[in-house]
């Protein structure tokens, strides 16, 4: 898809990776996470359309498997998405830390915020989108929506075999605990530099940014924007969606 004819982005303007190169392998066998249907559509496509939602998307790039460049771009093309926001597919790597940084390379110039979103939180409310980069454009390096923690959390000793009781060591203060989502918004070149200049694998971009020792911030999340991962959260999108098409048409 092509941004052919339409005037070029200014620094306002925000793009979005979405690393969807994974299997999804706590989903059961079949198709990529991604790939699975949520309500007749694959969970990818609302996870783009969520992000487009947001006027301050102006390019949105899908981070495919190696193999499933075609596929994916073909179905981008099958699915309504907003004219104004542009669209590109590119292929992935082996690690979701690779794939982003795949997706960063790809990205033109003239996108000074840029968001890093999972394909698995695919009901997303435009507002988190929006809150998290009128951040960054506030001046935050780094933003993460992030909600409270609802449980008690303890840490523990991992058990030397599957199964065995864990000692628990310590429990943390659950009032400065969250749980973190997505999008993450970053200043572009934090993220640059975060993804050149760190080792070794992370469980998000925000941690990258926070072994820089730059300011990582957070915005209040959404329940609505959990991530499908095992079966009872298909069950649950699938409920979640429902309500949204009977209460507002969406």
């Amino acid at each position: 898809m092509s941004s052919k004819g339409r005037p070029a982005p200014s620094a306002a303007h925000a793009a979005v990776v979405i690393p969807a190169a994974g299997r999804g392998v706590r989903l059961g066998p079949g198709a990529p996470k991604a790939l699975r249907t949520l309500g007749g559509t694959p969970m990818l496509i609302h996870a783009v359309r969520a992000m487009a939602a947001s006027r301050h998307v102006a390019l949105v790039v899908v981070v495919a498997p190696s193999d499933g460049v075609a596929e994916v771009r073909s179905l981008l093309d099958s699915h309504a998405l907003p004219e104004r926001t542009d669209f590109l597919v590119v292929p992935g790597g082996e690690t979701r830390q690779e794939s982003v940084r795949l997706g960063l390379e790809a990205l033109p110039a003239g996108h000074e915020v840029v968001l890093v979103h999972d394909a698995a939180r695919p009901l997303v409310p435009v507002d988190t989108v929006d809150a998290v980069i009128e951040t960054v454009r506030d001046g935050a390096p780094a933003v993460v929506p992030a909600l409270p923690l609802a449980d008690t959390v303890k840490e523990v000793e991992p058990a030397a075999v599957d199964g065995e009781p864990e000692p628990v060591v310590a429990t943390p203060a659950r009032a400065r605990l969250r749980a973190v989502q997505t999008p993450q918004g970053f200043d572009r070149t934090a993220l640059l530099r975060a993804h050149k200049e760190v080792d070794g694998e992370v469980t998000d971009d925000a941690s990258m940014v926070e072994r820089l020792g730059l300011r990582v911030v957070t915005v209040p999340g959404h329940e609505e924007a959990f991530k499908v991962t095992r079966p009872l959260d298909l069950v649950l999108a699938e409920a979640v969606l429902a309500r949204r098409r009977r209460n507002d048409g969406f």
